[in-house]
């Protein structure tokens, strides 16, 4: 039998194929299951293991996963996986976020804290809720560190963290068989609904029962720049959700409509709205299917915002996800008055800038209107995309002139 690789620190060897360590070598850090070609033990799911060349050069630490993906790179280089590693790995993507100008600011106490790859802290996301800190864990890996991982963003230098909220009972894998139940893990438990301030817009926030982390922090510049463009213009907020992009477009609107299937969201939509303006009969929280909505006005609106769901989160329902965009863009070309402006996005990871664009084209070349496309969005600083793992750039967005 071939020896094993001699060990710096117990952990289990993994030796990849010959040619398949070209991308850990390109500093992309995932390691996938077809590219294994040994292993020296019996990893448990989680647990840190050491990645090799099949010349037995070391290449990467990092988690253990059965499945497609089976290693999450940690370190590139031989490090132990301790204390000392994630402290270090949380104070560097605080002083970055410091560095863009968003912990410490004034006008804004929500933030993405931890993000995942882009922080290289993959199976890790944290968001910042003036003081509460919500947690998602993705890998078992991360998981089983979420006491000290607690620990640690309870230290943090000048960040005062009254309370972390564990929220990761949909994000770990199902076969791990962990049955994880969302709680604060750390604080008395604040209410989830105590406003956070964006931009100097306020928000309530339910990271308890809202979706993913209870705030889409990602839309924060995106929703700035709709504010500049809703100028006297009727605005319809589609998705909606609990009004983020309303909130700013009601600085400059002249009507704005918050759609969205769920009622609890449309509520909130309608409390946030007052939060900022008052009872401002301008606005207009409306529970309805989105589809049925775009059908239903035809030249009702000069401006729309289109942030659906996820279509698509495996590529093999990627096309169905394609047509989806496809479909809603088309009908809101379609139905825009001429001088129009749609901001429509994805946040789909496997559907491509390139795919989403091409829908879009699609969807404006079955309408025959004359459309331009005047700005490409993507996600802020604080969800920064590791230039070694493209696959991080999740959200896509474009910005539409329709004539």
């Amino acid at each position: 039998m071939k020896k094993a690789p001699a060990s710096g620190d117990g952990n289990i060897k993994i030796v990849l194929k010959s040619g398949k360590d070209q991308s850990l070598h390109r500093l992309h850090p995932w390691v996938f299951s077809g590219a294994i070609k040994k292993v020296y033990g019996e990893p448990s799911d989680g647990e840190v293991v050491d990645v090799y060349d099949n010349k037995e050069t070391f290449l990467g630490t990092g988690h253990f996963q059965p499945g497609s993906i089976a290693v999450r790179i940690l370190s590139f280089v031989p490090r132990e996986i301790n204390s000392d590693f994630f402290r270090e790995k949380i104070l560097a993507a605080v002083d970055y976020r410091r560095s863009m100008g968003l912990a410490g600011s004034k006008s804004t106490n929500v933030f993405r804290l931890i993000h995942g790859e882009g922080d290289q802290l993959p199976g890790l996301i944290a968001d910042f809720y003036n003081g509460v800190v919500v947690v998602q864990f993705h890998s078992v890996g991360m998981y089983r560190e979420r006491d000290l991982l607690t620990e640690l963003l309870t230290e943090i230098p000048g960040i005062p963290v009254k309370a972390v909220y564990n929220k990761s009972e949909n994000t770990l894998p199902f076969m791990a068989g962990l049955n994880p139940v969302n709680g604060y893990v750390y604080g008395a438990g604040e209410p989830s609904t105590e406003p956070v301030l964006e931009n100097g817009f306020l928000f309530g926030v339910d990271w308890v029962g809202g979706q993913k982390t209870g705030f889409f922090i990602d839309q924060r510049e995106n929703r700035l720049l709709a504010s500049k463009f809703s100028d006297g213009r009727t605005v319809l907020n589609l998705f909606g959700y609990t009004g983020g992009f309303s909130v700013y477009a009601m600085k400059n609107a002249r009507m704005v409509h918050t759609v969205d299937s769920s009622a609890a969201a449309t509520a909130m939509a309608t409390k946030n709205i007052a939060l900022n303006f008052g009872n401002d009969s301008s606005h207009e929280s409306i529970t309805a299917d989105a589809f049925q909505h775009l059908d239903e006005s035809r030249g009702k609106y000069d401006m729309m915002i289109l942030d659906p769901p996820a279509f698509a989160k495996h590529n093999n329902v990627l096309n169905n996800a394609l047509q989806g965009y496809k479909r809603l863009n088309m009908k809101a070309i379609e139905n825009i008055k001429p001088g129009g402006i749609i901001f429509t996005f994805s946040c789909s990871q496997v559907v491509t800038k390139e795919n989403f664009r091409k829908s879009v084209f699609a969807a404006a070349a079955n309408t025959k209107r004359n459309v331009r496309i005047i700005h490409q969005l993507s996600q802020p600083a604080d969800h920064p995309v590791n230039i070694y793992h493209p696959e991080s750039e999740y959200l896509k967005g474009l910005v539409l002139f329709v004539e």
